[in-house]
């Protein structure tokens, strides 16, 4: 399993969650972030903007997909044809395990699954 840690443009966040969605990707927590990538902020006359406001979504897919998914959020979250600075990033990074709180299942990275005493 892989976790998709993807930052996006506010005004981008509906169209990647529909297009996750239409993907077959339904499962994804959204969160309101502020910071700054390697552009450090925009500078408007004098005053330096560093805290830009943008959405941080994760999501958790099969390894065989990452591919897929990544490209499914890079078409709906970019700006224009060849994007623009400050349409956000992607980090991807392997999940070992993941619980479902309700059920008490355990699913580990090789897709097996068991039922945790509680």
């Amino acid at each position: 399993m892989m976790m998709l840690r993807s930052i996006v443009r506010p005004e981008k966040v509906d169209n990647v969650l529909a297009a996750l969605m239409e993907a077959g990707f339904p499962g994804v927590t959204k969160m309101s972030v502020v910071g700054r990538g390697k552009q450090r902020g925009i500078k408007i006359g004098d005053v330096t903007y560093d805290e830009i406001p943008k959405e941080l979504l994760l999501t958790v897919i099969k390894d065989q997909d990452k591919d897929f998914a990544i490209k499914t959020i890079i078409k709906a979250a970019r700006t224009g044809d060849k994007g623009a600075f400050g349409d956000g990033k992607i980090f991807v990074v392997p999940v070992l395990e993941s619980y479902t709180i309700s059920s008490g299942i355990k699913e580990t990275a090789d897709g097996k699954t068991e039922e945790v005493e509680i």
